[in-house]
């Protein structure tokens, strides 16, 4: 026999099932909550690694255990942010009635793992945003000097190495020759190897600065432009040995944020109304 109730309480728990798989209220909480806490960690962690090093030779911590240290602060920053930011997408979601359990798990799966999207587009952003604004400021304030010193800046220690003298009362260098020698010497690093018309003419140059012989200022040329080459490379392998490390940091955020769902989520269902 109906019951007058017996319409509604379908058309209520037909309505629960058709409801949105995803709670993006509780997305963006988590994402913003686990951006905030990243953030506060690289503060942290920047704070603590500028204690311990020092701009100084022989001085402070060694340049690898800084180095280390900073990649395992930045895989510990991604997994404590992206796994606070996922279990809370999980744990605030809507409780969803009538779904299988396997559903369940894969949209709180899917909860962490837009949490950590959003958390690390935010985090991105306002990196970016802050550099910018850095980067702006380091501009204003460079704009008085010389055009010499902005555009010779990369190389300019090279350049000096190769007028390097030992008289003292020597004539100043010519600007024009200066910015001359650090377009060729620039222009060198490019290259495999160095031209024998341009190691010949930089030789001159610096013959001339310094009284030195053609063949030890070639010689010196030569040296300078492969030290300047090492120092480049090692750069370069610096720079991609970090991106690696990011790109695993991010795996990582991405796996934590995703199971910290899974279990706010199992804890969201497991409460029982009083």
């Amino acid at each position: 026999m109906a019951t007058p109730f017996a319409a509604p309480i379908e058309f209520a728990h037909h309505h629960v099932r058709d409801s949105s798989g995803v709670s993006w209220a509780a997305v963006v909480a988590g994402a913003v909550t686990g951006a905030a806490l990243s953030l506060v960690l690289l503060a942290l962690g920047t704070g603590l690694g500028l204690s311990a090093v020092s701009p100084w030779a022989n001085e402070g911590v060694s340049a690898a255990t800084a180095g280390t240290a900073a990649i395992a602060w930045m895989v510990f920053v991604q997994f404590a942010g992206a796994a606070l930011g996922g279990y809370l997408a999980g744990r605030l979601r809507t409780k969803w009635i009538g779904v299988h359990q396997d559903e369940v798990h894969f949209r709180d799966t899917a909860h962490g793992l837009l949490a950590w999207s959003v958390s690390v587009v935010l985090t991105a952003y306002f990196l970016a945003s802050a550099s910018a604004s850095m980067a702006g400021s380091a501009a204003q304030a460079s704009a008085s000097t010389s055009n010499r010193a902005s555009s010779e800046a990369p190389y300019a220690y090279y350049t000096d190495t190769l007028f390097r003298q030992e008289r003292a009362d020597a004539a100043a260098m010519d600007a024009a020759m200066y910015a001359e020698a650090s377009r060729l010497f620039a222009h060198s690093l490019m290259q495999d190897e160095v031209s024998g018309a341009d190691r010949t003419y930089l030789g001159r140059l610096v013959a001339a600065r310094t009284g030195l012989s053609q063949a030890e200022a070639e010689k010196r040329v030569s040296d300078t432009i492969l030290a300047a080459k090492q120092a480049s490379d090692a750069l370069r392998k610096a720079t991609s040995h970090l991106l690696l490390w990011a790109f695993v940091a991010l795996l990582i955020g991405a796996f934590s944020a995703s199971y910290a769902a899974t279990i706010g989520g199992r804890q969201r269902d497991n409460v029982q109304a009083i």
